[in-house]
């Protein structure tokens, strides 16, 4: 049960980060992408990056984004990401 549970969990997980990896066609010059976009795909780069090897439109960065706040946002889930949460842990021990 526990194997059966892993991989649909491990399945669920690609199929959402997929279908909202950067370069898939959700955003345009129209409808750019912003600041919490950026937050996601900071957190999915490394998906991003792996999954970019077999799907030539899928890429680590939206290049239709808003700017600097996109900007900021994506670099700022790279370098902190969810890594931060474990250092506030070893701290605590």
């Amino acid at each position: 049960m526990l194997i059966f549970l892993l991989f649909f969990g491990i399945l669920f997980v690609i199929v959402i980060t997929t279908d909202s990896a950067p370069g898939g066609g959700t955003n345009s010059p129209d409808r750019p992408a912003g600041f919490f976009k950026g937050i996601w795909h900071g957190w999915i780069a490394p998906i991003s990056l792996i999954l970019s090897i077999f799907d030539e439109n899928i890429r680590i960065y939206e290049v239709h984004n808003i700017g600097f706040w996109y900007d900021f946002a994506f670099y700022a889930a790279i370098i902190g990401g969810f890594g931060s949460l474990s250092f506030a842990r070893l701290k605590s021990n």
